[in-house]
């Protein structure tokens, strides 16, 4: 599979910008993970990019991810990528056991946290965005309440990764792509 089928397949099934603009993100973040381990970019990316394609006709559990699996197994894709989208929703009850799967789960509630706390800047640039402004509004539970922060430090956990490190690996990654995220700045 490569990037443009992914794409294809997540514009076939995605029209809301903001579902695009996440999927998106977290193939950024993918992709950074993927360098940073010395594993397959372009696997990792695809992955990232497709993880909840299925989202938005399916966006309730275990829909989502069942359905998503179903539909790729379907077209023919790789038992890991089907794996790797699965495993991000804990209740999917598929276990995270490869790296890919691991990282997948950690960037994923994480990129929502750092649009929302671009988006709060007086610039709304992603640009602006550091570290100690996403563990800031960390602390503050009803800002981005929808962002599960434990998901968040579970995911770390299980990369072995300090979390100021991951908060700064996903934040560099997303600020790489910032015009596609629409948080340039205005």
């Amino acid at each position: 599979m490569d990037r443009e089928q992914a794409w294809e397949l997540l514009t076939e099934y995605t029209k809301n910008p903001n579902l695009i603009k996440h999927a998106l993100a977290v193939e950024a973040a993918m992709r950074a993970y993927a360098r940073r381990f010395g594993e397959d970019e372009e696997q990792w990316g695809i992955v990232g990019l497709i993880h909840d394609f299925d989202y938005e006709k399916f966006p309730t559990a275990p829909e989502h991810t069942t359905e998503g699996a179903r539909i790729l197994r379907e077209r023919g894709w790789p038992e890991e990528f089907v794996r790797a989208m699965q495993s991000h929703a804990d209740y999917s009850g598929v276990p995270r056991n490869s790296l890919m799967e691991k990282a997948l789960f950690a960037v994923d509630e994480l990129t929502g946290l750092i649009v929302a706390v671009a988006l709060v800047r007086p610039s709304k640039s992603i640009m602006d965005v550091e570290v100690k402004s996403v563990k800031n509004k960390w602390k503050d539970k009803a800002f981005a309440a929808g962002v599960n922060r434990q998901d968040i430090e579970k995911g770390a956990a299980e990369l072995g990764v300090d979390l100021n490190e991951h908060i700064a690996i996903v934040l560099e990654a997303m600020q790489g792509i910032a015009d596609a995220l629409g948080l340039a700045g205005q």
